[in-house]
């Protein structure tokens, strides 16, 4: 009999990894449920020979053999991922297919035909094939990691066990809507400084490699040697190193990239990184409340779609984004695990405000823990809204103000000789 290795999550929501023996995929799955686990990935341990081990791969074909596959015939450059907003838009039309009445398999079909997207689309038919094929819903998609989370997996496992798969895919869809408006007002934040930035550093690079020489050659001849003001001295002093160190600032420049690269996979470097990144001036604030309220949606939706609190907090852990809030959530769940309160350990944390610890004490008292934490999340939403807000403003003349500085300090040192040398002229008339 073919041996299956296993990789399934236990009712605490812990992972665990071994081997069953059976005579099909579905067959390894159906024992895992029994003994109350919940298969994320089942694949054959040893390669079948023969005709009918050939007909199983083609009907419960696993991960491992779909990479074989696919190394058979290589594409370059093949994208492998959607934009959040098309996988958005995919699970409300299947929501709202399911609730209209139509089966899953059906509904999958009707989505595959209308789908553009040809990444989403080939999904799409591999998932109606794994449901056709005696699969559940979410164990197709748990065979796709790159489009489907483990928060979408498990969500959609949680409304499989309960009977409303429709309302699951709806309040996924809704986070990821929500989730989708906060990200891309943090980044429109970002975008008008960065831009400022690069055109500040831009007009500051070509003034001093092209610019600079050139009035360093005039005051040379117009005033031999003469004492320059001290601004003009040390502009001409950035303009010289620059030409002539050229490559080692560009190296610099790459290392110090490369450094910071290696040390976000890192586990040490990336907690130094979100670390500095809480402690920002003016984007602070804005990350910790992002944080706060991505933590508060994605354990509220969890939890109000029925999966189970330690493996909502293990998902939540897993795409809080910073290590920060993940250590935090880490503790929390270490806490519930021992049947203590999610209090403490969130506000020994002290990466939560006050305001937060507060609410979440109340939820918990009063038995609403999932309301309270997607109306923190809602109160954060508006928070992140105020704060892109008054941070937008409150860059506009800082950024205006540090352009200024740039070129008003080269254009200061430049034309200080010019004075004197002007002021020569009208002596000699």
């Amino acid at each position: 009999m073919p041996h299956y290795t296993y990789v399934a999550l236990d009712s605490r929501g812990q992972e665990s990894t071994g081997l069953v023996d059976a005579a099909s995929t579905n067959e390894a799955i159906g024992q895992l449920r029994q003994a109350g686990y919940f298969p994320t990935n089942v694949y054959e341990e040893r390669t079948a020979v023969g005709a009918d081990a050939k007909a199983i791969g083609r009907a419960a074909k696993t991960p491992r053999a779909e990479r074989a596959s696919r190394s058979k015939n290589i594409v370059l450059f093949q994208r492998k991922s959607v934009k959040p907003k098309t996988l958005m838009i995919f699970t409300r039309q299947l929501a709202t297919l399911i609730d209209a009445g139509l089966p899953l398999l059906r509904g999958l079909n009707v989505l595959a035909k209308q789908e553009r997207d040809s990444v989403l689309k080939s999904t799409i038919n591999k998932l109606a094939d794994s449901v056709q094929g005696g699969s559940t819903f979410s164990e197709g998609l748990a065979q796709h990691p790159r489009l489907f989370n483990n928060l979408y997996v498990n969500m959609v496992r949680a409304g499989e066990l309960g009977g409303v798969l429709e309302l699951v895919l709806t309040r996924l869809a809704e986070f990821q809507e929500k989730a989708l408006k906060v990200k891309n007002k943090v980044v429109a934040a970002m975008v008008y400084p960065i831009i400022v930035l690069l055109l500040a550093m831009g007009i500051m690079t070509f003034l001093l490699i092209f610019i600079v020489p050139k009035f360093e050659t005039i005051f040379h001849d117009m005033l031999g040697d003469k004492p320059l003001p001290t601004i003009t001295l040390f502009v001409i002093g950035i303009s010289d190193f620059m030409q002539e160190h050229w490559g080692v600032l560009l190296g610099v420049i790459v290392v110090v990239f490369a450094v910071c690269k290696v040390a976000a996979r890192t586990r040490a470097g990336r907690a130094v990184i979100d670390r500095a990144k809480l402690r920002t001036p003016l984007f602070g604030d804005l990350i910790r409340k992002t944080s706060i309220s991505r933590f508060s949606r994605t354990l509220g939706t969890l939890v109000t779609s029925g999966v189970p609190i330690l493996q909502a907090l293990n998902i939540t852990r897993e795409t809080a984004g910073n290590t920060v809030i993940a250590r935090a959530i880490s503790q929390v769940h270490d806490s519930v695990k021992e049947g203590e309160s999610i209090v403490q350990p969130l506000e020994a944390s002290r990466a939560f405000p006050p305001m937060v610890i507060s609410m979440i004490d109340v939820g918990e008292e009063t038995g609403q823990l999932p309301e309270m934490l997607l109306k923190i999340a809602e109160v954060y939403d508006d928070e992140v809204d105020n704060s892109v807000a008054a941070l937008t403003s409150l860059l506009e003349p800082i950024m205006i103000v540090l352009l200024a500085l740039i070129v008003g300090t080269i254009v200061i040192a430049l034309f200080m000789p010019l004075v004197s040398i002007i002021s020569g002229l009208q002596q000699q008339s």
